[in-house]
């Protein structure tokens, strides 16, 4: 008697050869896989000492496609871009319309005032700065040593 040992993580099924190449093909074509991957923009976070910094980065944009709400304390950021490929040619064997969207949510903490928030966008990174209540400042000063 042979023992064989499974390995799940090896591609070549004994049983049925190809069979997974042929779902490899269909799911790692470009157009299955660039539909697949979530387009969520990257986000720093930073806080200095009277304000909270929100770096978003999202090339491509004009300030125009975002939308920042703020309801109770949590900020909002969308984008809705929908664009159609006009190509004048009648005998086309492709054509594709790019729609995309996302919304990235972030909860504000107490210390953040919300009437207080700036937000501008250049080459390509949404920057919105939220300021400090003042109580939640942090002081900073030097303490005598008796």
């Amino acid at each position: 008697m042979t023992l064989v040992k499974f390995n799940p993580a090896q591609k070549n099924n004994a049983l049925m050869p190809g069979f997974n190449d042929v779902f490899d093909s269909i799911f790692n074509d470009t157009f299955f896989s660039d539909r697949m991957i979530s387009r969520v923009p990257a986000v720093n976070i930073s806080e200095s000492q009277d304000h909270f910094h929100i770096e978003l980065a999202a090339p491509g944009l004009s300030k125009g496609d975002f939308k920042l709400n703020l309801d109770r304390n949590m900020l909002n950021i969308s984008v809705e871009q929908s664009m159609e490929n006009k190509d004048q040619e009648k005998n086309y064997s492709k054509r594709e319309y790019s729609y995309s969207s996302f919304v990235r949510s972030f909860t504000l903490p107490e210390s953040a005032d919300p009437n207080q928030i700036d937000a501008s966008y250049t080459d390509g990174i949404l920057k919105i700065d939220i300021a400090k209540r003042e109580e939640a400042k942090s002081i900073a000063r030097q303490i005598e040593i008796k």
